[in-house]
């Protein structure tokens, strides 16, 4: 059985290289990450393993995919870039990577939560071009932090923020308990948290989730942070809300357009802190992703 790591970065493919054991099923790297879908076909050439790390591989290319049978994504996101249940009709199962950077993305989201109370993205900004921005700043202690969603992310911001004083309350579609949080009704979230966080996982429930009555429904002043999936929100309701004031401040990782074109409306608002879809980057969630990708193609290889 072979594999091909289609689109790895050097720092990724190291990894690879480095965790490779004796007795591995051959996989071999494609150091390229920035192949286009219609390369995929003559990347595997005839390889049953696609290890991918954000290349989109829509269905019909998958069609053409002699032999592949086996996805690998990097990630929980998958349905951002192919569809499960049609490569599933074609004979080829989608393997999932959960929890490898649970505590770099909450870390990311609590920094971005940090830089927006306190205005940090703005003031640099205009410092740089000879402007003393001098603002008020929200004191994040005592405030009451709301988590939509809460899986091994949100219970890590949960850990973070209740260490630093903060209120975590939560709200998730199946019955949750977890220390120091309290569970409630997504109005009741929405309508106390000074700070809401998204970390619901995208499908075909959960997309378009946070409406224009949603966020309404926010207390003014909102801080909304998201390191989960952009059309999760309604974008359109979510910029209007930061050109009106309703939310004080957006720290967003996540975009539907990815890169994030240098005339999106995102980057005209003064009141938004951007980061380049890097929560889950830190060499420490590298390792682990890296680490159970080998156990699935290790596994895969068994089973076949």
């Amino acid at each position: 059985m072979r594999g091909v790591f289609v689109d790895a970065n050097e720092s990724l493919a190291d990894i690879f290289e480095r965790l490779q054991k004796s007795g591995d099923p051959v996989v071999r790297i494609h150091r390229d990450p920035d192949i286009r879908s219609d390369r995929y076909p003559e990347i595997l050439d005839g390889a049953e393993i696609a290890v991918v790390d954000h290349t989109a591989l829509p269905t019909d290319v998958a069609r053409n995919c002699t032999g592949l049978k086996h996805v690998v994504f990097l990630g929980t996101g998958a349905r951002s870039y192919m569809n499960p249940e049609e490569l599933a009709e074609l004979g080829i199962a989608v393997h999932l990577i959960k929890g490898y950077g649970d505590t770099a993305v909450a870390e990311s989201a609590i920094a971005l939560m940090w830089a927006a109370a306190r205005g940090l993205a703005q003031m640099d900004r205009e410092m740089r071009g000879g402007n003393w921005l001098r603002e008020d700043g929200m004191q994040l202690t005592g405030k009451t932090l709301g988590l939509i969603g809460f899986g091994g992310i949100a219970a890590e911001v949960a850990r973070i923020a209740l260490g630093s004083g903060m209120k975590v309350i939560a709200w998730n579609r199946s019955a949750k308990i977890h220390p120091g949080v309290e569970f409630v009704e997504l109005d009741q979230l929405l309508a106390d948290s000074h700070v809401v966080s998204l970390h619901l996982l995208l499908n075909d429930d959960t997309r378009g989730f946070i409406t224009r009555q949603h966020i309404a429904a926010m207390r003014p002043g909102v801080i909304l942070i998201n390191t989960a999936r952009a059309a999760i929100i309604d974008e359109t309701a979510m910029i209007d809300g930061l050109e009106s004031g309703h939310i004080r401040h957006a720290g967003l990782d996540v975009f539907n357009i990815e890169p994030l074109p240098k005339d999106h409306p995102l980057t005209r608002l003064p009141n938004v802190t951007l980061s380049a879809h890097s929560a889950f980057r830190t060499p420490e969630a590298s390792e682990n992703l890296i680490q159970a990708a080998w156990e699935h193609c290790r596994r895969i290889a068994k089973d076949a």
